[in-house]
């Protein structure tokens, strides 16, 4: 296709028309609006078989991809700021269901004081909810991570929702040039929606969101802990064909200049971008700087940082969001990367997630804590008392 002027929200709306899904809920929040209301002009024209259904709120958005997507259907929508945490509770019930729901979020602030511009409170505070998450530089990377994130999501070694991020005003109505895919390329790409368990399939009936007990909750949730991982793998596949595709080299992490440079940068979203402007004037000047873009969020990309800023004598990590009494959450779980790879005079760091949903802990239980650290058998990230 030839490149296009175009927004980035416009460009999202784009991938989904060429990706044709079979259902969308919105509802209009700025600065994301522009995505749903594009496509449903795609709808409205008969350019799309979409079933597009406006809701009254955000919370019923999110509800109604879950059924949507339960049902057997391949399921969109998008939202910003307020919107994504006002779907807060059906977050965790789309990725605990296992439902491969697509969610471009246009990043903004959360009130208050209100405010309608760029930073990334919204899904810093989604980030824990079992949602890949993927932040876009540019027009062109937003619609690239569009495509991409249908495969992701779907793949059945994954079989969860992805946020397809983008910074609110900066990315969403900035024009650019795009360079868009050949419409039956990206059919191609995508594939045909294969329904998981569908309930309309009567005939072998599923349930979807039973109630679960402390003997089995732990296990359900461990194993969107082992999907997350499994991303990783599914996520590098995918950037891998879609390089073969287009031409566009896409990763975990996208390092600039930072082979010799002492001072290294981190950051996501537009700011990466400027960070490479801001490293070529200071390289100008002779000083040996660098910056790295974080691209994948969730699952977070430890193993690749911590091999970037390997003998940097100084990283500056770049938090577009607030955590209250904290640090900012880039900047945790980069520190945390760095600690789980600290050198031999530092502490081995390692982390027991346990209890969850009422799992009882009791002294033997703990004492596995304390003999695991001693033999050397901890992981980086450990279970206790789930049955595997």
């Amino acid at each position: 296709m030839k490149r296009l002027a175009i927004n980035g929200d416009q460009a999202v709306a784009l991938s989904w028309k060429q990706v044709n899904p079979d259902f969308c809920a919105s509802y209009p929040i700025t600065p994301q609006t522009i995505i749903v209301e594009a496509f449903s002009d795609y709808v409205a024209d008969g350019e799309v078989d979409t079933e597009y259904v406006c809701s009254e709120s955000e919370h019923s958005s999110m509800s109604m991809c879950i059924g949507a997507a339960a049902a057997g259907a391949r399921s969109v929508t998008a939202t910003a700021s307020a919107g994504l945490a006002f779907m807060w509770e059906t977050l965790y019930i789309a990725s605990s269901m296992r439902l491969p729901i697509v969610m471009t979020v246009a990043n903004r602030a959360l009130s208050g004081p209100i405010n309608i511009h760029c930073d990334h409170s919204d899904a810093m505070g989604a980030r824990d909810s079992g949602w890949i998450q993927i932040f876009g530089e540019n027009v062109q990377e937003a619609y690239d991570n569009s495509v991409m994130s249908f495969r992701i999501a779907e793949d059945l070694r994954v079989r969860l929702p992805v946020m397809n991020c983008l910074d609110g005003f900066i990315v969403t109505h900035a024009i650019e040039s795009l360079q868009p895919i050949e419409t039956e390329d990206v059919k191609k790409f995508v594939g045909e929606y294969n329904a998981l368990l569908p309930l309309l399939d009567y005939k072998n009936p599923h349930t979807y969101g039973p109630f679960d007990m402390p003997e089995v909750y732990f296990e359900h949730k461990y194993d969107q802990a082992m999907a997350m991982l499994e991303a990783k793998t599914v996520i590098m596949e995918v950037a891998a064909e879609f390089e073969k595709l287009t031409g566009r080299r896409y990763g975990f992490i996208e390092e600039y200049k930072t082979e010799d440079a002492d001072f290294v940068a981190i950051a996501m979203g537009s700011t990466a971008g400027t960070m490479k402007q801001v490293v070529d004037d200071l390289r100008a000047e002779g000083l040996k700087v660098g910056c790295i873009k974080v691209r994948v969020f969730r699952p977070f990309p430890y193993e690749e940082i911590s091999k970037a800023v390997k003998g940097k004598k100084c990283v500056a990590v770049m938090d577009r969001a607030l955590s209250i009494g904290a640090a900012g959450p880039l900047f945790a779980d980069v520190c945390s990367a760095e600690m789980c790879a600290a050198d031999a005079k530092s502490p081995k760091i390692v982390n027991f997630i346990y209890g969850l949903g009422g799992r009882d802990v009791n002294v033997e239980d703990l004492k596995k804590v304390y003999r695991a650290m001693i033999d050397g058998s901890a992981h980086k990230v450990n279970y206790l008392g789930v049955k595997k």
